[in-house]
């Protein structure tokens, strides 16, 4: 993979967590990052440039899906669950 490749699959990792960190709902954020980190694990030996190129393009496509779906989430709150208020102490 060239350099340049690299640097935008690491940026493109980040924005992926950093987003779907943001989801309000802990199931949702919870599941968000577990499919990120578990793609991004399966296809860490991609090797072919086009494959690559392919794969960068699904990435940013669901980084705009993840970015909608925490605006629309946003909208409407939920009471927190068991979990999370555990997490708050």
């Amino acid at each position: 993979m060239a350099a340049s490749s690299k640097a935008q699959v690491v940026s493109l990792y980040r924005m992926l967590l950093r987003e779907s960190s943001r989801f309000p709902s802990y199931n949702y954020r919870t599941y968000a990052l577990r499919r990120v980190r578990d793609a991004f694990r399966a296809n860490s030996t991609v090797e072919d440039p086009h494959t690559v190129d392919t794969l960068l393009q699904e990435g940013y496509k669901t980084l705009a899906l993840i970015q909608r779906q925490v605006s629309i989430g946003k909208m409407f709150s939920t009471q927190k669950t068991i979990v999370e208020k555990d997490e708050l102490r």
